[in-house]
């Protein structure tokens, strides 16, 4: 469903983004440092939103319902964006059924309180990043466990689930920052405004399109772009690598 244009007024709405690096920003940067993200993008196609931002980088499931939850419930948002669940995925202990329980608790007690919730499943991460073709394999299988956990809480709450594989231009290399794994200022772009169709089509008000148009972002050079790459990247996946190495080699075996 097409947005809902309307003139641009102070609305009072109030905005939160739970979640991970994602929610933070990441792959976004800001002019003035730190990260800037689909939030503000958000915030201003909601007539000026007042943001509250309480995802943290590195975020699990379980750090949501433990830390940012109770803080969104004191802030009484009117609308939430929940995006997480991709590091549950990469990890050693990753749980579907202690996932599915965390999550129905979040989002339960958001609906509770009145809030209309829009939470993400994933795309096709092999598209973006490419890996081994074992990671490949079981990364691909967790995160199609999470994005089955995902449909049924949204169905049972009656919340929006956008799924990220369906919005348009999210293959683009362009929409994606040089990991690979965070969204680009473009990325955030497209996120914020499949995040408002959402919206709209449950009744909110959106009074002006997110544009496309990529402006008011700091562009890292091709130095800052290959450090980050050489002493976080690498080093980030290495990491992940040992979590998820031997899941792919059980899973290779069972089939054998």
């Amino acid at each position: 469903m097409p947005s809902v244009l309307v003139e641009a007024v102070p609305t009072g709405l109030v905005l939160a983004v739970l979640g991970d690096s994602v929610g933070v920003g990441i792959g976004d940067p800001a002019l003035g440092g730190g990260w800037r993200g689909f939030g503000p993008l958000l915030a201003e196609a909601l007539g000026g939103a007042r943001l509250t931002n309480l995802a943290v980088s590195g975020s699990r499931v379980g750090g949501v319902l433990e830390r940012q939850l109770p803080a969104a419930l004191a802030a009484r948002p009117d609308v939430v964006v929940l995006v997480v669940g991709m590091n549950d995925t990469m990890r050693s202990d990753f749980d579907p059924r202690r996932l599915h329980a965390d999550l129905d608790h979040v989002v339960g007690a958001l609906v509770a309180v009145g809030s209309t919730v829009i939470t993400a499943k994933y795309h096709e991460h092999h598209r973006v990043f490419r890996l081994p073709g074992p990671i490949r394999r079981a990364l691909a299988s967790r995160i199609g466990a999470l994005n089955e956990i995902l449909d049924i809480i949204g169905e049972r709450h009656g919340i929006g689930v956008l799924d990220l594989g369906a919005v348009p231009g999210i293959y683009d290399p362009r929409a994606w920052a040089v990991d690979r794994l965070h969204p680009s200022e473009l990325g955030h772009r497209l996120l914020a405004r499949a995040i408002a169709g959402q919206l709209a089509a449950r009744g909110t008000t959106v009074h002006s399109e997110v544009s496309l148009q990529c402006a008011g972002g700091r562009h890292p050079g091709r130095i800052a772009r290959w450090g980050w790459l050489l002493f976080k990247g690498l080093p980030w996946l290495v990491r992940r690598g040992r979590d998820l190495v031997p899941y792919a080699l059980s899973t290779f075996v069972r089939r054998g």
